[in-house]
């Protein structure tokens, strides 16, 4: 008696393999997946199969297979509103921004739709000017300019980009001049020359030229050119920490009031909760205000 192959899901009886195979593959009632050489009873049986098994690089809204999952990934990400650090793909646009928004996974901002790789980052974002509004005025004599916050507003007349003429030692000597009570300033730090400027100004000249490049005698850093030397040297990197915060868990100190500003605006500390330090804050910003500082 000749062998014969059954299928036992029609059941029906073939005289060769071949005929067995040919069967399952033109019948309705048979999906194969012929990488696993498995049968299932329907097309959701087999689709199932291929989005489970880690063996399948598979899209399911496409119904396309892909060499491994770098490529699936990347077909993910190109037409598809895709997840990629949860493994998600969503419906639409709509779906996505929802998923970031409501996650507490993500660091995203809803109304600009943008991601965050840190929460520090979505931090700085909401703060900056595209979400808060520029209602600092320039103390500077003649400026217009406005800024967010205080922190902005001291860079600006530290770097000496006021109209005013203002300069981080203008700032410093205002500084030195109205917190007579030490609330941010340490007062065996603060150098001052017989007339009552600080004494930090630096300058090099073409004696700086070591036969390499352009020496910092104060932290031999080298430079390539006598400008970018003295740029450094202007800088507030060799002046002494002044500004301190007087956080009691914190004392940290800081060389420019921008810097100790950006400090207190973060709340890292807790110390503008204490009504000395907000009044001190408060009383040398309005100084500078009325005062209308410059040259």
């Amino acid at each position: 008696m000749a062998p014969y192959y059954e299928c036992t899901r029609c059941n029906r009886d073939f005289y060769s393999l071949y005929a067995l195979r040919e069967h399952e593959r033109q019948s309705d009632r048979h999906w194969i997946c012929n990488e696993h050489d498995l049968d299932f009873s329907s097309w959701l049986g087999l689709k199932e199969h291929f989005v489970q098994s880690r063996a399948h690089s598979y899209c399911q809204y496409c119904d396309e297979h892909f060499d491994d999952e770098g490529w699936l990934e990347e077909h993910y990400q190109q037409e598809h509103d895709y997840c990629s650090p949860c493994g998600r793909v969503f419906k639409n646009e709509t779906g996505l921004h929802e998923h970031r928004r409501q996650s507490p996974l993500h660091h995203y901002c809803a109304s600009c739709r943008r991601l965050f790789v840190s929460a520090a980052n979505l931090t700085s974002h909401l703060n900056s000017s595209i979400h808060v509004e520029r209602t600092i005025r320039c103390p500077g004599r003649g400026c217009t300019q406005t800024f967010i916050n205080v922190s902005s507003m001291t860079a600006h007349l530290e770097a000496g980009a006021c109209v005013s003429g203002m300069t981080r030692q203008g700032v410093n000597r205002f500084v030195r001049e109205n917190d007579r009570r030490n609330l941010i300033t340490d007062p065996s730090r603060l150098i001052t020359a017989g007339d009552g400027r600080t004494n930090t100004l630096f300058s090099a000249n073409e004696h700086s030229w070591n036969g390499y490049g352009y020496e910092c005698y104060l932290c031999h850093r080298e430079f390539t050119t006598l400008a970018g030397l003295n740029q450094h040297l202007a800088s507030p990197k060799h002046e002494e920490k002044v500004y301190i915060c007087r956080g009691e868990t914190c004392m940290r100190r800081f060389q420019t009031l921008s810097s100790l500003w950006s400090h207190l605006e973060s709340e890292k500390c807790g110390v503008t909760r204490f009504g000395s330090v907000r009044r001190a804050m408060d009383e040398l910003v309005g100084g500078m205000q009325r005062a209308r500082i410059g040259y």
